[in-house]
């Protein structure tokens, strides 16, 4: 495959960009060419014509895992050993970068797409793909086997809530309260560990914004795909370039949309500091506001929340927990179970300070009622009623219990 795409290279005019019915109609010409000097049968030459094409104009051996809808996530650990999950299962894939420079070049093919550096110097990079998959790129010296790349897919179409319930990962009567919280203006903060499904269930969420309201999002690598919203801006860090542009970090742009009239910020993920910028964004009217971040449980998420806040500003916990306590409404915990399912795991709502403590209302929990043809069953149990029903009252709406 290798001199075939060599003789193609050497064919094209590298001045102009070429239509891909060109490229093609060159490929094939070589490898009619080939099939002259040795025997090539026909099965052979269309996966001959697809590697080299994607060689040259998509990403490589990469291209085909990410065509196919079922993969979520894609692992390169270096040239030879790719990996990809299908179905919560983990795979070897069979095929490799013919080279560690090949590999590198498609690294530098995503990187710059998207304004993005990475080289020894920086040798992490965040980024996304034309159809919004999330990269997360390593490079050596850092990678001690070669450069890493790491790939979360996205649904072509947003998950809607319905397919959620159809797919038994939130009960109906669960989503219908959160749907009613969320026109009501509650601030939601969503937790859950690696590939719990936050950014869909976020996704998911947001359709219940009122259409006519001003939505501003804020990411790291844009990957929300929120639908239905005339007037919703979105907003993208940027890491400092070598040319001397400043970083922009999700704290310069939670300060930045506070100035643009937003009704609701949504934050993809708060990671660290910017988690103050975020409560205050809460505790200043902007109510309805929603944001993800990795925990282990709804009390972890609080918790995390404090260390995140100290890693910007020395504050008194009291301070601290006050702000959380004034400017979250209800947590959402969301868990990937032993079968690779993903399940809503339990809601509760951040009720108030008792003696220094944050003090939480769990709302709903997932109950485990056992196995069944290898699929974990259970059922959503009403803990408690919800008792700050303020934002409720003020928009006309009402749940039950």
């Amino acid at each position: 495959m290798e001199q075939i795409r060599k003789n193609v290279l050497a064919q094209l005019d590298m001045t102009r960009e070429h239509e891909e019915q060109e490229l093609l109609a060159v490929i094939d010409e070589e490898i009619c060419r080939e099939a002259k000097v040795r025997v090539i049968p026909l099965n052979w030459r269309r996966e001959l014509r697809q590697q080299v094409f994607h060689s040259l104009r998509k990403l490589d051996v990469l291209q085909e895992l990410l065509d196919e809808d079922e993969i979520t996530e894609i692992m390169v650990n270096g040239a030879n050993h790719i990996f990809y999950e299908r179905k919560g299962e983990i795979r070897t894939w069979n095929k490799s970068f013919s080279s560690q420079e090949k590999l590198e070049d498609i690294i530098q093919q995503i990187v710059g797409n998207h304004n993005r550096v990475i080289n020894e110097a920086e040798p992490i990079a965040d980024t996304r793909l034309s159809d919004g998959s999330r990269v997360n790129v390593v490079l050596p010296p850092v990678a001690l086997e070669g450069p890493v790349v790491s790939i979360r897919k996205f649904p072509k179409h947003p998950i809607l809530m319905e397919q959620m319930i159809e797919g038994e990962s939130i009960s109906q009567e669960c989503a219908e309260f959160l749907a009613t919280l969320v026109k009501a203006g509650y601030n939601i903060f969503i937790s859950g560990g690696t590939g719990s499904g936050k950014t869909t269930f976020l996704n998911a969420l947001s359709e219940f914004i009122p259409k006519t309201e001003r939505v501003i999002t804020i990411e790291d690598s844009a990957e929300l795909q929120i639908q239905g919203i005339a007037n919703l801006v979105r907003l993208e860090t940027r890491n400092a370039g070598p040319e001397g542009t400043l970083a922009i970090t999700i704290r310069d742009l939670i300060r930045t949309a506070l100035r643009m009239r937003p009704d609701r910020i949504v934050v993809g993920e708060i990671r660290g500091a910017e988690c103050l910028d975020m409560l205050q964004a809460m505790n200043t009217g902007h109510d309805g506001s929603l944001s993800t971040g990795h925990a282990n449980s709804c009390q972890d998420m609080v918790s995390r929340m404090e260390t995140m806040v100290l890693m910007g500003m020395e504050l008194p916990l009291m301070a601290i927990r006050a702000q959380i306590t004034a400017g979250v409404d209800i947590l959402v915990h969301l868990g990937r179970l032993r079968d690779r399912s993903r399940r809503m795991l339990s809601i509760m709502e951040i009720d108030k300070l008792k003696e220094g403590e944050i003090q939480l209302n769990p709302l709903y929990e997932f109950v485990e009622m056992g196995v069944r043809n290898g699929k974990i069953t259970g059922s959503w149990q009403q803990k408690g009623k919800l008792i700050h029903r303020g934002k409720l009252y003020a928009a006309g709406m009402e749940v039950q219990g």
